[in-house]
């Protein structure tokens, strides 16, 4: 009520301020004309991007050709709801050919959502008939959303359309028969040209140019309001926005919590975190992946694996943060450790320090992911750890497999952060930087390629890891509390590690990074030359969608089959997950953490739900 008060009021506003000119009695049009093109599925679904691929696919090729008129300009910017006309007309070939526009309406900046969203919407509506008579509706709108102010043009030229059967009005659209769904676009060229036909009846130069410039100034006051808010806004309380505290434990309820720091011979503090429900004689080690933490086994959004453990009978529970963890910032500072480092000094002492702590005649299981999984398998293979009753490896172990473009960003990704752009680390977090840092300014950029989604961490998580949109997870296994908080969840990372992993894929197996280094002398050149010796049992896991290391658990599975026939391996691949969503997913608990259980329980002489 509000609202609608406090534009009647400007619009009484504009009216006077008419009426005392003199202007009313010839109200002053403007009037331009829009190409948009694009392409539609049919029916189409509740995926715009999904739709637009489909229906480009399919050649479902839609584009209209439209005179947008305002009959009243002055009116028009004084009432944000007052419509403008549509004229026209909308052909594609699937629905019937070219469509006429009966009656057509447009508004240009609508509130949309609640304020704070800072969200509005360019709205189309329009009535359409063909030579057959079938009428369709067309209903389209532009998302202007504070994503960024590189993103001006996205937002402005991208329409999101939906075609409904018959003459359907906004009310009417929960029960209308939607007939096509997809996206169009107004290409470089035709905005040009559009720049040109800008008209109006001034009788004068002057009601002309005001006419232009009352609509100039509504378009850009509205994008100011919008795109502006993130430079009116103080950066500290950009920092500060947080909905989960970082490092919480806070999702792991009725457990003793204690903490386990050591030393490893290389003179590296790292810790590990015991979640402890109550005794128990199978104890679980958990390892994340480069650049996380002890924090993807522990979100308090939704259930997590160390619950899920305490739930299903494994009530010792211990989650490792080694060198590459979130929580040290060994990697906020170029350095030169490897993997190599990793299989060598913490994963021994890391398990000495479970072992000291357990006493003897615990069965010690561990449950690895990504970087995190293929230290193991080095230590492990490479005889620095023995007695570990079984393995629950995630994404990939000692064959990695890259996408072709995560081969050509291993391959210049090193060289170009650190000697070209003299980045001492990647970070998701860049987006937050203060003012106009050479890492903010890479993370917009980086947006610019990302449509997917609003959050820039979400975007250089795709350029740091990966081939995809996104290239870590599926965006629909994760809650949205997750996805806002992926710059909490992911950190920064030096760049030698990913030398070490472009020198594997080169060799489809993993290698000694430095032969010829006699610190690493009681190492393996190749990490699968003992394979036959390796009695430990391993459920190989990842996801049919895994744009990160594809199929690497599934080649490792079938290599170990033919180098150690007759192991007790398994795989398991969950149907449409990626590489990090396995574990933290929204739906984990259902889809994946059981099959990992089941796994446990089979080598762990049949423990019982807790």
């Amino acid at each position: 009520m509000a609202t609608a008060t406090k534009n009647k009021s400007k619009k009484n506003a504009g009216k006077s301020k008419l009426g005392k000119t003199g202007v009313n009695s010839h109200p002053v049009s403007l009037e331009f004309t829009e190409e948009m093109k694009g392409f539609v599925s049919m029916p189409g679904s509740f995926n715009y991007q999904e739709d637009y691929a489909a229906g480009k696919k399919a050649g479902n090729y839609l584009m209209f050709h439209l005179t947008i008129r305002v009959p009243d300009t002055q009116f028009f910017v004084y009432d944000p709801d007052e419509t403008g006309e549509a004229i026209g007309w909308v052909e594609c070939q699937p629905l019937g050919g070219r469509f006429e526009v009966e009656k057509g309406v447009f508004n240009c900046f609508v509130d949309y959502g609640k304020p704070s969203a800072n969200e509005k919407h360019m709205k189309y509506r329009l009535f359409l008939k063909n030579k057959a008579g079938k009428k369709i509706t067309l209903n389209g709108f532009k998302k202007v959303v504070d994503d960024g102010i590189l993103n001006i043009w996205r937002d402005t030229s991208t329409l999101y359309t939906t075609v409904y059967e018959g003459f359907v009005d906004e009310k009417a659209e929960p029960k209308a028969k939607v007939l096509a769904k997809g996206i169009l676009h107004i290409l470089e060229k035709d905005f040009i040209k559009q720049m040109t036909t800008f008209k109006s009846n001034g009788r004068t130069f002057s009601e002309r140019k005001d006419a232009l410039f009352r609509f100039g100034e509504l378009f850009m006051g509205n994008l100011w309001e919008i795109y502006g808010a993130q430079f009116r806004k103080a950066e500290p309380e950009l920092w500060r926005e947080r909905d989960i505290p970082v490092f919480t434990l806070d999702g792991v309820k009725n457990s003793k919590v204690t903490f386990h720091p050591f030393t490893t011979e290389d003179k590296i503090s790292l810790n590990l975190v015991r979640f402890q429900k109550k005794e128990s004689k199978d104890v679980v080690v958990l390892m994340h992946g480069l650049t996380t933490s002890t924090d993807m086994f522990v979100m308090p959004e939704h259930k997590n694996l160390v619950t899920y453990l305490h739930e299903n009978g494994f009530t010792d529970v211990w989650s490792f943060d080694w060198r590459g963890s979130l929580r040290f910032n060994y990697n906020l500072f170029p350095h030169r450790y490897t993997l190599d480092d990793i299989a060598l000094y913490d994963v021994p002492a890391a398990l000495k320090v479970v072992r000291d702590a357990v006493g003897s005649g615990k069965r010690i299981h561990f449950v690895v992911h990504c970087v995190g999984s293929i230290s193991f398998f080095m230590s492990l293979f490479g005889g620095k750890i023995d007695g570990v009753t079984s393995v629950v490896s995630n994404s990939v172990s000692l064959t990695p497999n890259v996408p072709t473009w995560s081969k050509i960003k291993l391959a210049f990704s090193p060289f170009l952060m650190e000697s070209v752009f003299r980045f001492p680390n990647v970070n998701p977090r860049w987006y937050y930087l203060p003012g106009l840092a050479s890492g903010k300014l890479l993370s917009r950029f980086v947006s610019l390629f990302h449509h997917e989604c609003d959050e820039p961490a979400c975007h250089m998580l795709s350029l740091m890891w990966g081939t995809g949109w996104p290239a870590c997870y599926e965006h629909a296994n994760l809650p949205d509390i997750t996805h806002r908080r992926v710059g909490d969840l992911f950190g920064a990372t030096s760049m030698n590690y990913y030398r070490h992993i472009r020198k594997a894929v080169g060799r489809k197996a993993m290698i000694k990074y430095t032969p010829t280094d006699a610190r690493y002398n009681s190492l393996p050149n190749n990490y699968l030359d003992k394979a036959s010796d390796i009695k430990t049992p391993v459920l190989f896991m990842t996801g049919d969608q895994n744009k990160v290391f594809k199929d690497s658990n599934i080649i490792a599975y079938e290599t170990l089959n033919r180098l150690n026939p007759g192991n007790k391996n398994e795989l398991f691949i969950a149907e449409g997950y990626g590489h990090q969503d396995t574990l933290m997913g929204k739906k984990s608990d259902k889809d994946v953490f059981p099959r990992i259980v089941e796994f446990l329980r089979k080598n762990s002489n049949g423990v019982k739900k807790g």
